[in-house]
């Protein structure tokens, strides 16, 4: 499978999304540097120029953990963006010294741990001495980049990076008095066994933006849906899916998408995207959960959660390429899919939704 198409879009399109009613948006993602930090700037200044709230990105570090502030007619909205997915050349630094900062995406940093079989990681340990990477005697084994350590059975454990989840919650904790209300907003590819299931990692990680003082902690990432939970009476969506999906229309593609995929400097990108999905028949356009999602509306008294509704969005799977993508609200037999899937997953957290009118989930809050 070649590497990720790099992805773009017109500048204008900034305005139409001010348009449609997008007051903040979350800018930390693995695509945020597709076109480096030049990319990343010129899309800073549109989207600024659109009148659209922005964080997650920045000339440094400091700038990229900055919440975004809205100041609607109604009150006051921070925005802190995060991404756990990302690479490390896109990962924004600050400066020391003569060197500069670092422009680049707000970071999450995991630590992963894969548990091995005592048996098995004494083999492995055995092919690192005869390959002489001189491994240590005894306990946890660092094995090309992979931390292996024994364990009664095979799992992954995952954990956020101890300074980087202090810095964000601190920032979470300095903006939250001054706003009415204060979200959190993750980019998460990982998985926990299955794409639909949480890492460890993400659900620690949530807790601690509520403990900070986060309202809503939302994820995305994983392209498909993911459970619901109420934690301290706060809720936290760990992937509500895709809402505009038209990553296949892109105008233009550097040469080295191209050559990911063998193609000749004459193709275009509808030629890219026939290699890189073999026509529709694997990834995205193939797999029918991406193309269905829901759109989260909370709803307040004071600082006091009043109502969560879901509302179920079909994205068109199998429409042609130019036409899927673009959500539309489900009809009901899909309605009824989609939250019957939501049910499930959020099942493990404790969460209860119940479907008010066929077409609409609500989440069943605990009585205060």
């Amino acid at each position: 499978m070649p590497s990720k198409p790099s992805l773009r879009s017109d500048p204008r399109l900034a305005r139409e999304l001010a348009w449609a009613g997008f007051d903040l948006v979350a800018r930390a993602n693995n695509h945020a540097s597709d076109y480096g930090s030049t990319g990343m700037e010129e899309t800073t200044r549109h989207v600024a120029a659109a009148g659209i709230a922005q964080a997650g990105v920045g000339e440094s570090l400091a700038q990229a953990r900055r919440a975004a502030l809205f100041h609607g007619p109604t009150g006051t909205v921070a925005l802190v963006s995060v991404t756990s997915t990302f690479s490390d050349f896109a990962r924004a630094g600050n400066p020391r010294g003569r060197i500069p900062a670092r422009p680049g995406v707000n970071p999450l940093r995991i630590r992963t741990t894969y548990v091995v079989p005592p048996e098995e990681l004494e083999t492995l340990r055995r092919v690192a001495r005869e390959l002489d990477l001189d491994p240590p005697a005894e306990g946890a084994l660092d094995l090309g980049g992979m931390r292996l350590t024994p364990g009664p059975r095979p799992e992954t454990r995952t954990e956020s990076d101890p300074a980087d989840l202090e810095a964000i919650a601190a920032e979470v904790r300095r903006a939250s008095p001054a706003a009415d209300y204060t979200i959190v907003s993750i980019h998460c590819h990982e998985w926990a066994g299955r794409r639909e299931a949480p890492p460890a990692f993400l659900s620690s990680f949530a807790h601690a933006m509520i403990d900070a003082g986060a309202d809503i902690v939302v994820g995305q990432g994983p392209h498909v849906l993911r459970g619901v939970e109420i934690y301290r009476g706060r809720p936290i969506f760990y992937s509500l899916g895709n809402f505009l999906f038209e990553y296949e229309t892109v105008a233009e593609l550097p040469a080295d998408d191209y050559e990911s995929v063998n193609l000749p400097p004459t193709a275009r990108p509808d030629d890219f995207f026939d290699r890189y999905d073999q026509g529709g028949s694997r990834g995205y356009p193939a797999d029918e959960e991406v193309w269905e999602s829901a759109v989260a509306v909370t709803r307040w008294k004071g600082k006091r959660l009043e109502a969560v509704e879901l509302h179920p969005i079909s994205l068109g799977f199998g429409l042609p390429r130019q036409e899927r993508g673009r959500p539309q609200l489900a009809g009901a037999d899909l309605s009824r899919k989609i939250l019957n899937r939501l049910i499930r997953l959020s099942e493990p957290f404790g969460t209860r939704i119940e479907l008010a009118d066929g077409r609409t989930g609500r989440v069943v809050l605990a009585t205060p």
